[in-house]
């Protein structure tokens, strides 16, 4: 196949995108990593609702010509969104030339020792230079650390134990609770005081919730009025005067 030559309006040369592999139907490797993925990205599209990003899983990254893509289970990239023509092929998956930048955080759910997280791919995050790269390890594949947190200073990766990233406004925390029915330890966002961002149906049931209490409230202020009428009335006031 001969490869094209592209220059954009720069003058710079950029890879065909007909010459790249956008998605290959692999599928997701287990139903853990499956919910966890959807939780991580539909809480940020429920809750920031007025912040302009691009979150996805299991979208290929291509960061460099001549490289493979490389797949993370998933990232969030700032400032950006999806291109309204997604099915043209240059916009099927996340090309760092098209965009202008890489994501600011990937986070990647290793399920076996298999994964090269703390390999290969931390190579290649460092490279690409994603400010966050974080390892949800939460069966202890990879070691005694559920969580590892690696921030990028000058062109190197340094692991911390800081789970707020400052660059992006959001921070990253360990939940116990109920997800699509199921009870588990998930790792979720969270803003700088702890609070996580919530789903679409945890939005739901806070908004029920808030519902029935303002309909609770109202029929007790109507309880004590009515009790207030008839004690009015027993002593002889008619309250409709008042």
């Amino acid at each position: 196949m001969v490869e094209q030559l592209l220059i954009n309006n720069d003058g710079f040369y950029v890879p065909d995108a007909n010459q790249l592999i956008t998605e290959d139907d692999t599928p997701v490797d287990n139903f853990a990593s499956a919910k966890q993925q959807r939780l991580l990205v539909g809480s940020l599209y429920s809750s920031l609702q007025n912040q302009t990003f691009l979150a996805e899983a299991n979208v290929g990254i291509y960061h460099a010509d001549k490289q493979p893509a490389i797949v993370p289970d998933v990232f969030l990239s700032l400032d950006v969104q999806t291109p309204a023509n997604w099915w043209e092929k240059q916009n099927r998956c996340y090309m760092v030339w098209r965009f202008g930048k890489p994501p600011e955080v990937v986070i990647e759910i290793a399920s076996n020792q298999e994964g090269e997280e703390l390999g290969k791919k931390l190579q290649v995050y460092e490279q690409m230079r994603v400010s966050y790269y974080i390892v949800y390890d939460s069966t202890q594949q990879l070691g005694e650390k559920i969580l590892r947190v690696y921030e990028l200073r000058g062109r190197r990766y340094f692991e911390t134990s800081e789970t707020w990233l400052e660059q992006v406004g959001l921070g990253v925390t360990l939940w116990e609770g109920e997800f699509e029915g199921r009870q588990d330890t998930w790792l979720r966002w969270c803003y700088q005081d702890g609070t996580v961002l919530l789903t679409g149906d945890e939005l739901a049931q806070q908004e029920r919730q808030r519902t029935e209490q303002e309909r609770q409230r109202a029929e007790q202020a109507e309880e004590r009025a009515q009790l207030l009428a008839d004690k009015l009335r027993a002593m002889g006031i008619d309250p409709e005067t008042l």
